[in-house]
Protein backbone atom coordinates (compact mmCIF):
# COMPACT_ATOMS: atom_id res chain seq x y z
CA UNK A 1 0.00 0.00 0.00
CA UNK A 2 2.64 2.18 -1.36
CA UNK A 3 2.54 4.76 -4.20
CA UNK A 4 6.35 5.30 -4.15
CA UNK A 5 7.17 1.21 -4.24
CA UNK A 6 4.46 0.82 -6.48
CA UNK A 7 5.82 3.73 -8.95
CA UNK A 8 9.58 2.49 -8.55
CA UNK A 9 8.76 -1.27 -9.10
CA UNK A 10 6.51 -0.17 -12.21
CA UNK A 11 9.79 1.76 -13.80
CA UNK A 12 11.74 -1.32 -13.05
CA UNK A 13 9.54 -4.01 -14.48
CA UNK A 14 8.86 -1.55 -17.63
CA UNK A 15 13.18 -1.44 -17.90
CA UNK A 16 13.66 -4.97 -17.07
CA UNK A 17 16.00 -4.40 -14.45
CA UNK A 18 15.98 -5.47 -10.20
CA UNK A 19 13.86 -3.39 -7.78
CA UNK A 20 15.98 -2.34 -4.95
CA UNK A 21 14.51 -1.03 -1.61
CA UNK A 22 16.72 1.34 0.67
CA UNK A 23 16.52 2.98 4.04
CA UNK A 24 18.62 5.03 5.53
CA UNK A 25 18.64 5.01 9.38
CA UNK A 26 19.87 7.90 10.77
CA UNK A 27 21.51 8.32 14.71
CA UNK A 28 18.89 11.39 15.87
CA UNK A 29 15.82 13.09 14.43
CA UNK A 30 14.58 16.04 16.49
CA UNK A 31 13.75 14.75 19.90
CA UNK A 32 12.75 11.26 19.06
CA UNK A 33 13.92 8.57 21.86
CA UNK A 34 14.48 5.02 21.85
CA UNK A 35 10.59 4.65 21.93
CA UNK A 36 10.28 5.82 18.40
CA UNK A 37 13.39 4.08 17.11
CA UNK A 38 12.48 0.81 18.20
CA UNK A 39 9.06 1.26 17.11
CA UNK A 40 10.10 2.17 13.82
CA UNK A 41 12.78 -0.27 13.67
CA UNK A 42 10.88 -3.45 14.34
CA UNK A 43 8.57 -2.28 11.35
CA UNK A 44 11.51 -1.66 9.74
CA UNK A 45 12.12 -5.87 10.23
CA UNK A 46 8.97 -6.70 8.86
CA UNK A 47 9.02 -4.42 5.41
CA UNK A 48 12.70 -6.54 5.72
CA UNK A 49 10.79 -10.21 5.13
CA UNK A 50 8.11 -8.57 2.98
CA UNK A 51 11.11 -7.34 0.62
CA UNK A 52 12.97 -10.76 0.70
CA UNK A 53 9.23 -12.79 -0.23
CA UNK A 54 9.16 -10.43 -3.03
CA UNK A 55 12.54 -10.95 -4.45
CA UNK A 56 13.40 -7.16 -3.92
CA UNK A 57 16.45 -6.77 -1.53
CA UNK A 58 16.15 -4.51 1.36
CA UNK A 59 19.06 -2.32 2.52
CA UNK A 60 19.46 -0.66 5.67
CA UNK A 61 22.19 1.81 5.14
CA UNK A 62 23.46 3.83 8.47
CA UNK A 63 23.88 7.72 7.71
CA UNK A 64 22.37 10.67 6.40
CA UNK A 65 21.39 9.78 3.09
CA UNK A 66 23.73 12.46 1.37
CA UNK A 67 26.82 10.36 2.98
CA UNK A 68 25.49 6.97 2.14
CA UNK A 69 22.92 7.22 -0.72
CA UNK A 70 25.06 8.47 -3.34
CA UNK A 71 27.83 5.75 -2.96
CA UNK A 72 25.21 3.43 -2.75
CA UNK A 73 23.95 4.06 -6.34
CA UNK A 74 27.13 4.17 -7.61
CA UNK A 75 28.34 0.75 -6.46
CA UNK A 76 24.82 -1.06 -7.62
CA UNK A 77 24.65 0.90 -10.81
CA UNK A 78 21.48 2.37 -10.00
CA UNK A 79 19.46 3.22 -12.92
CA UNK A 80 16.87 5.70 -11.51
CA UNK A 81 15.75 6.37 -7.55
CA UNK A 82 12.46 6.85 -6.23
CA UNK A 83 11.72 8.70 -2.70
CA UNK A 84 8.50 9.26 -0.44
CA UNK A 85 7.73 12.61 0.69
CA UNK A 86 7.58 15.17 3.73
CA UNK A 87 6.44 18.77 4.23
CA UNK A 88 8.86 19.21 7.25
CA UNK A 89 11.85 20.89 6.35
CA UNK A 90 14.49 18.32 7.65
CA UNK A 91 13.42 15.46 5.55
CA UNK A 92 13.06 17.64 2.53
CA UNK A 93 16.69 19.04 3.21
CA UNK A 94 17.72 15.37 2.89
CA UNK A 95 15.99 14.76 -0.74
CA UNK A 96 17.78 18.35 -1.43
CA UNK A 97 21.34 17.16 -0.81
CA UNK A 98 20.96 13.54 -2.33
CA UNK A 99 19.60 14.90 -5.75
CA UNK A 100 22.62 17.67 -5.36
CA UNK A 101 25.22 14.74 -6.05
CA UNK A 102 23.48 12.11 -8.00
CA UNK A 103 25.10 11.71 -11.46
CA UNK A 104 22.93 13.44 -14.16
CA UNK A 105 21.90 10.26 -15.65
CA UNK A 106 20.15 8.74 -12.82
CA UNK A 107 16.58 10.39 -12.49
CA UNK A 108 14.87 11.17 -9.13
CA UNK A 109 11.79 11.11 -8.50
CA UNK A 110 9.16 11.89 -5.59
CA UNK A 111 6.01 10.66 -4.60
CA UNK A 112 3.65 11.48 -1.96
CA UNK A 113 2.69 8.19 -0.85
CA UNK A 114 1.67 9.16 2.84
CA UNK A 115 -1.29 11.99 1.39
CA UNK A 116 -4.30 10.08 -0.64
CA UNK A 117 -4.42 13.77 -2.87
CA UNK A 118 -0.96 14.61 -3.18
CA UNK A 119 -0.10 17.88 -1.30
CA UNK A 120 1.18 20.01 -4.62
CA UNK A 121 -2.32 18.33 -6.01
CA UNK A 122 -4.85 19.36 -3.45
CA UNK A 123 -3.80 22.90 -3.53
CA UNK A 124 -0.92 25.40 -5.39
CA UNK A 125 -0.93 27.78 -1.96
CA UNK A 126 -0.81 27.56 1.83
CA UNK A 127 -5.21 27.41 2.53
CA UNK A 128 -6.63 29.48 5.23
CA UNK A 129 -8.81 26.47 6.67
CA UNK A 130 -10.43 23.05 6.52
CA UNK A 131 -13.13 25.32 4.93
CA UNK A 132 -11.07 26.51 1.78
CA UNK A 133 -9.64 23.28 1.40
CA UNK A 134 -12.48 20.33 2.12
CA UNK A 135 -13.75 21.28 -1.75
CA UNK A 136 -10.32 20.96 -3.38
CA UNK A 137 -9.81 17.83 -1.68
CA UNK A 138 -13.51 16.30 -1.82
CA UNK A 139 -13.01 17.07 -5.93
CA UNK A 140 -9.87 14.55 -6.24
CA UNK A 141 -10.96 11.70 -4.22
CA UNK A 142 -12.36 9.90 -6.88
CA UNK A 143 -9.45 9.95 -9.23
CA UNK A 144 -7.08 9.46 -6.09
CA UNK A 145 -8.86 7.20 -3.54
CA UNK A 146 -8.97 4.12 -5.53
CA UNK A 147 -7.29 0.50 -4.92
CA UNK A 148 -3.84 0.14 -4.99
CA UNK A 149 -2.90 -2.55 -7.35
CA UNK A 150 -0.74 -4.98 -6.00
CA UNK A 151 2.70 -5.35 -5.68
CA UNK A 152 4.31 -8.34 -7.14
CA UNK A 153 6.82 -10.52 -6.59
CA UNK A 154 9.70 -8.83 -8.66
CA UNK A 155 11.09 -11.09 -11.69
CA UNK A 156 14.13 -9.53 -12.35
CA UNK A 157 16.64 -10.35 -9.42
CA UNK A 158 19.97 -8.49 -8.80
CA UNK A 159 23.30 -9.40 -9.19
CA UNK A 160 24.21 -9.39 -5.65
CA UNK A 161 21.61 -9.76 -2.80
CA UNK A 162 21.10 -7.69 0.49
CA UNK A 163 23.78 -7.86 3.46
CA UNK A 164 22.38 -9.37 6.25
CA UNK A 165 20.99 -6.77 8.40
CA UNK A 166 22.81 -6.64 11.93
CA UNK A 167 19.03 -5.48 13.88
CA UNK A 168 21.15 -4.96 17.02
CA UNK A 169 23.81 -3.33 16.37
CA UNK A 170 21.28 -1.14 14.81
CA UNK A 171 20.19 -0.08 17.65
CA UNK A 172 23.08 0.12 19.36
CA UNK A 173 24.62 3.20 16.46
CA UNK A 174 21.85 5.40 17.81
CA UNK A 175 22.62 8.59 19.46
CA UNK A 176 19.40 9.15 21.03
CA UNK A 177 17.55 9.05 24.81
CA UNK A 178 17.21 5.72 25.79
CA UNK A 179 14.92 6.81 28.92
CA UNK A 180 11.60 7.10 27.56
CA UNK A 181 10.95 3.86 27.17
CA UNK A 182 9.03 1.87 24.40
CA UNK A 183 5.20 1.10 24.98
CA UNK A 184 3.77 -2.60 25.11
CA UNK A 185 0.19 -1.61 23.84
CA UNK A 186 1.32 -0.97 20.59
CA UNK A 187 2.76 -3.59 18.33
CA UNK A 188 5.03 -2.26 15.24
CA UNK A 189 4.56 -3.44 12.26
CA UNK A 190 1.88 -3.68 9.17
CA UNK A 191 0.04 -6.85 10.69
CA UNK A 192 0.07 -5.15 13.91
CA UNK A 193 -1.31 -1.94 12.64
CA UNK A 194 -4.09 -3.68 10.35
CA UNK A 195 -5.16 -5.74 13.22
CA UNK A 196 -5.96 -2.33 14.94
CA UNK A 197 -7.68 -0.97 12.11
CA UNK A 198 -9.93 -4.26 11.89
CA UNK A 199 -10.32 -3.87 15.52
CA UNK A 200 -11.21 -0.17 14.85
CA UNK A 201 -14.22 -1.56 12.64
CA UNK A 202 -15.47 -3.98 14.13
CA UNK A 203 -15.50 -2.64 18.03
CA UNK A 204 -15.01 1.26 18.12
CA UNK A 205 -15.85 2.58 14.68
CA UNK A 206 -20.00 2.36 15.53
CA UNK A 207 -19.48 4.83 18.79
CA UNK A 208 -16.66 6.93 16.69
CA UNK A 209 -19.26 9.87 15.82
CA UNK A 210 -20.58 10.20 19.31
CA UNK A 211 -17.99 9.37 21.69
CA UNK A 212 -14.42 10.20 20.51
CA UNK A 213 -14.49 13.56 22.61
CA UNK A 214 -14.82 11.71 26.18
CA UNK A 215 -11.46 9.90 27.15
CA UNK A 216 -13.25 7.92 28.94
CA UNK A 217 -15.26 5.53 26.28
CA UNK A 218 -12.95 3.81 23.64
CA UNK A 219 -14.16 5.29 20.29
CA UNK A 220 -10.85 6.34 18.38
CA UNK A 221 -9.18 4.46 15.51
CA UNK A 222 -6.10 4.55 17.51
CA UNK A 223 -4.00 4.23 14.32
CA UNK A 224 -1.64 7.54 14.33
CA UNK A 225 1.26 5.41 15.31
CA UNK A 226 1.11 3.18 11.99
CA UNK A 227 0.33 6.34 9.96
CA UNK A 228 3.15 8.14 11.37
CA UNK A 229 5.91 5.37 10.59
CA UNK A 230 4.02 4.68 7.19
CA UNK A 231 3.39 1.56 8.76
CA UNK A 232 -0.39 1.43 7.66
CA UNK A 233 -1.78 3.57 4.77
CA UNK A 234 -4.12 6.07 5.55
CA UNK A 235 -5.40 5.79 2.10
CA UNK A 236 -6.01 1.59 3.42
CA UNK A 237 -7.93 3.11 6.34
CA UNK A 238 -10.22 5.19 4.34
CA UNK A 239 -11.06 2.28 2.01
CA UNK A 240 -11.74 -0.04 4.36
CA UNK A 241 -13.82 2.17 6.83
CA UNK A 242 -16.02 3.58 3.96
CA UNK A 243 -16.73 0.48 3.37
CA UNK A 244 -19.05 0.44 5.95
CA UNK A 245 -20.64 4.24 5.67
CA UNK A 246 -24.42 2.45 4.86
CA UNK A 247 -24.10 1.65 8.82
CA UNK A 248 -21.81 3.95 10.11
CA UNK A 249 -22.69 6.71 8.06
CA UNK A 250 -21.84 9.71 10.93
CA UNK A 251 -18.78 8.26 11.93
CA UNK A 252 -17.86 7.15 8.91
CA UNK A 253 -17.74 10.90 7.55
CA UNK A 254 -16.00 11.68 10.88
CA UNK A 255 -13.25 9.17 10.22
CA UNK A 256 -12.65 10.77 6.28
CA UNK A 257 -13.49 14.68 7.59
CA UNK A 258 -10.51 13.67 9.80
CA UNK A 259 -7.63 11.49 8.25
CA UNK A 260 -8.10 13.16 4.83
CA UNK A 261 -9.36 16.66 5.05
CA UNK A 262 -7.43 17.14 8.82
CA UNK A 263 -4.48 15.69 7.61
CA UNK A 264 -3.57 16.79 4.49
CA UNK A 265 -4.38 20.45 6.21
CA UNK A 266 -1.38 20.30 8.26
CA UNK A 267 0.40 18.73 5.23
CA UNK A 268 -0.38 21.87 3.37
CA UNK A 269 0.25 24.36 5.96
CA UNK A 270 3.92 22.81 6.33
CA UNK A 271 4.61 22.71 3.22
CA UNK A 272 3.97 25.90 2.03
CA UNK A 273 4.68 27.87 5.54
CA UNK A 274 8.54 27.62 6.32
CA UNK A 275 7.62 28.92 9.91
CA UNK A 276 5.22 25.58 10.61
CA UNK A 277 7.09 25.09 14.44
CA UNK A 278 7.24 29.23 15.28
CA UNK A 279 4.92 31.95 16.20
CA UNK A 280 5.85 33.63 13.09
CA UNK A 281 4.24 31.42 11.32
CA UNK A 282 0.93 32.36 12.77
CA UNK A 283 -1.88 34.64 11.28
CA UNK A 284 -0.52 38.41 11.59
CA UNK A 285 -4.49 38.54 13.68
CA UNK A 286 -3.00 35.54 16.00
CA UNK A 287 0.35 37.25 16.55
CA UNK A 288 -0.66 40.65 17.08
CA UNK A 289 -3.46 39.33 20.01
CA UNK A 290 -0.68 37.34 21.71
CA UNK A 291 2.02 40.00 21.38
CA UNK A 292 -0.62 42.34 23.05
CA UNK A 293 -1.40 40.02 26.29
CA UNK A 294 2.53 38.27 26.28
CA UNK A 295 3.08 40.40 29.16
CA UNK A 296 -0.27 39.41 30.90
CA UNK A 297 0.18 38.25 34.34
CA UNK A 298 -0.34 34.59 34.07
CA UNK A 299 -2.26 32.40 37.32
CA UNK A 300 0.49 29.84 37.65
CA UNK A 301 3.76 29.69 36.26
CA UNK A 302 5.45 26.65 35.28
CA UNK A 303 8.93 25.51 34.23
CA UNK A 304 9.61 22.93 31.50
CA UNK A 305 10.52 20.19 34.27
CA UNK A 306 7.26 20.59 36.49
CA UNK A 307 5.49 20.25 32.99
CA UNK A 308 7.36 17.75 31.83
CA UNK A 309 6.76 15.69 35.45
CA UNK A 310 3.32 16.23 35.50
CA UNK A 311 3.12 18.07 38.80
CA UNK A 312 1.07 21.25 38.31
CA UNK A 313 -1.99 22.45 40.43
CA UNK A 314 -4.92 20.79 37.07
CA UNK A 315 -4.71 17.30 37.91
CA UNK A 316 -6.77 16.79 34.86
CA UNK A 317 -3.31 18.37 32.80
CA UNK A 318 -1.57 16.46 35.38
CA UNK A 319 -3.54 12.88 34.31
CA UNK A 320 -3.55 14.17 30.41
CA UNK A 321 0.64 14.38 30.52
CA UNK A 322 1.20 11.30 32.42
CA UNK A 323 -0.95 9.25 30.14
CA UNK A 324 1.40 10.70 27.20
CA UNK A 325 4.26 9.92 29.13
CA UNK A 326 3.39 6.43 29.68
CA UNK A 327 1.37 5.09 26.69
CA UNK A 328 3.40 7.66 23.92
CA UNK A 329 -0.30 8.49 23.25
CA UNK A 330 -2.46 11.42 24.41
CA UNK A 331 -6.25 11.62 23.87
CA UNK A 332 -7.31 14.20 20.64
CA UNK A 333 -9.40 16.28 23.12
CA UNK A 334 -7.19 16.43 25.85
CA UNK A 335 -4.20 17.69 23.32
CA UNK A 336 -6.17 20.97 22.80
CA UNK A 337 -6.79 21.44 26.47
CA UNK A 338 -3.31 20.39 27.47
CA UNK A 339 -1.58 23.01 24.89
CA UNK A 340 -3.42 25.77 25.91
CA UNK A 341 -2.92 25.52 29.21
CA UNK A 342 0.74 25.49 28.47
CA UNK A 343 0.28 28.85 27.01
CA UNK A 344 -1.71 29.82 29.85
CA UNK A 345 1.31 28.59 32.82
CA UNK A 346 4.17 29.86 30.74
CA UNK A 347 6.36 32.99 29.93
CA UNK A 348 5.40 34.26 26.57
CA UNK A 349 3.65 32.24 23.31
CA UNK A 350 7.21 31.45 22.28
CA UNK A 351 8.34 29.82 25.11
CA UNK A 352 4.82 27.64 25.26
CA UNK A 353 5.39 26.15 21.80
CA UNK A 354 8.76 25.46 22.50
CA UNK A 355 7.73 23.78 25.43
CA UNK A 356 4.67 22.37 23.86
CA UNK A 357 6.14 20.98 20.76
CA UNK A 358 9.41 19.52 22.98
CA UNK A 359 6.99 17.16 24.78
CA UNK A 360 5.11 16.33 21.85
CA UNK A 361 8.21 15.24 20.05
CA UNK A 362 9.81 13.44 23.07
CA UNK A 363 6.86 11.36 24.00
CA UNK A 364 4.02 11.09 21.54
CA UNK A 365 4.53 8.03 19.25
CA UNK A 366 3.24 10.26 16.31
CA UNK A 367 5.15 13.36 17.12
CA UNK A 368 7.53 15.11 14.87
CA UNK A 369 4.42 15.28 12.31
CA UNK A 370 2.59 17.65 10.41
CA UNK A 371 -0.29 16.98 12.69
CA UNK A 372 1.75 17.47 15.58
CA UNK A 373 2.73 20.80 14.63
CA UNK A 374 -0.88 22.35 12.71
CA UNK A 375 -3.43 19.25 13.42
CA UNK A 376 -6.99 20.66 14.00
CA UNK A 377 -9.65 19.62 15.35
CA UNK A 378 -13.11 19.34 13.35
CA UNK A 379 -15.05 22.08 14.76
CA UNK A 380 -18.91 20.63 14.52
CA UNK A 381 -22.06 22.86 13.80
CA UNK A 382 -25.59 22.24 15.83
CA UNK A 383 -28.33 22.46 13.94
CA UNK A 384 -31.34 23.99 16.30
CA UNK A 385 -34.68 24.10 14.31
CA UNK A 386 -33.75 26.48 11.19
CA UNK A 387 -30.30 28.06 13.22
CA UNK A 388 -27.04 26.91 12.83
CA UNK A 389 -25.34 27.87 15.95
CA UNK A 390 -21.53 27.07 15.85
CA UNK A 391 -20.03 24.73 18.52
CA UNK A 392 -17.99 26.47 21.36
CA UNK A 393 -14.32 24.82 22.08
CA UNK A 394 -15.71 22.71 24.59
CA UNK A 395 -18.04 21.36 21.56
CA UNK A 396 -15.32 19.84 19.30
CA UNK A 397 -16.44 16.95 17.51
CA UNK A 398 -13.10 15.58 16.45
CA UNK A 399 -9.79 14.15 18.14
CA UNK A 400 -7.64 14.28 15.37
CA UNK A 401 -4.44 15.68 16.68
CA UNK A 402 -4.32 18.74 18.47
CA UNK A 403 -1.36 20.78 16.43
CA UNK A 404 0.85 22.85 19.15
CA UNK A 405 0.21 26.27 16.43
CA UNK A 406 -3.67 25.29 16.14
CA UNK A 407 -3.66 25.39 20.09
CA UNK A 408 -1.32 28.05 21.17
CA UNK A 409 -1.62 30.51 18.15
CA UNK A 410 -4.90 29.96 16.01
CA UNK A 411 -3.44 28.23 13.05
CA UNK A 412 -6.72 27.47 11.17
CA UNK A 413 -9.13 28.61 13.78
CA UNK A 414 -10.88 32.39 13.97
CA UNK A 415 -10.22 34.76 16.52
CA UNK A 416 -12.98 34.76 19.33
CA UNK A 417 -13.81 37.27 22.57
CA UNK A 418 -10.78 38.50 23.95
CA UNK A 419 -9.46 37.94 27.10
CA UNK A 420 -6.38 37.54 29.22
CA UNK A 421 -3.53 36.20 28.02
CA UNK A 422 -5.33 34.19 25.00
CA UNK A 423 -6.16 37.33 23.00
CA UNK A 424 -8.53 36.39 20.83
CA UNK A 425 -7.30 32.39 20.74
CA UNK A 426 -9.89 30.00 21.17
CA UNK A 427 -9.83 29.55 25.04
CA UNK A 428 -10.43 25.85 26.69
CA UNK A 429 -10.97 25.48 30.83
CA UNK A 430 -11.38 22.72 33.10
CA UNK A 431 -14.88 23.46 33.56
CA UNK A 432 -15.52 23.08 30.06
CA UNK A 433 -14.34 20.08 30.40
CA UNK A 434 -15.95 18.85 33.10
CA UNK A 435 -19.15 19.24 31.03
CA UNK A 436 -18.05 17.12 28.20
CA UNK A 437 -16.87 14.25 30.06
CA UNK A 438 -16.17 12.97 33.85
CA UNK A 439 -13.39 14.31 34.44
CA UNK A 440 -12.74 12.96 37.91
CA UNK A 441 -12.09 9.15 36.48
CA UNK A 442 -9.91 10.00 33.88
CA UNK A 443 -7.95 11.44 36.74
CA UNK A 444 -8.24 8.69 39.16
CA UNK A 445 -6.78 6.55 35.58
CA UNK A 446 -3.95 8.54 35.97
CA UNK A 447 -3.18 9.65 39.25
CA UNK A 448 0.25 8.51 39.72
CA UNK A 449 -0.33 7.18 43.52
CA UNK A 450 -2.22 4.03 41.82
Amino acid sequence: DNWAFLYAQRLALKQELPLRVCFCLVPKFLDATIRHYGFMLRGLQEVAEECAALNVPFHLLLGYAKDVLPAFVAEHGVGGLVTDFCPLRLPRQWVEDVREQLPEDVPFAQVDAHNIVPCWVASPKQEYSARTIRGKIHAQLPEFLTEFPPVIRHPYSPSCPAEPIAWEACYSSLQVDRSVKEVEWATPGTAAGLAVLQSFITERLKSFGSSRNDPNKAALSNLSPWFHFGQVSTQRAILEVQKHRGKYKESVDAFVEEAVVRRELAENFCYYNENYDSVQGAYDWAQTTLKLHAKDKRPFLYGLQELEQGITHDPLWNAAQLQMVLEGKMHGFLRMYWAKKILEWTHSPEEALRFAIYLNDRYELDGRDPNGYVGKRRMGRRVVGERVLSLSSSDALSPCLAGCLWSICGIHDQGWAERAIFGKIRYMNYAGCKRKFDVGRFERRYDPRT
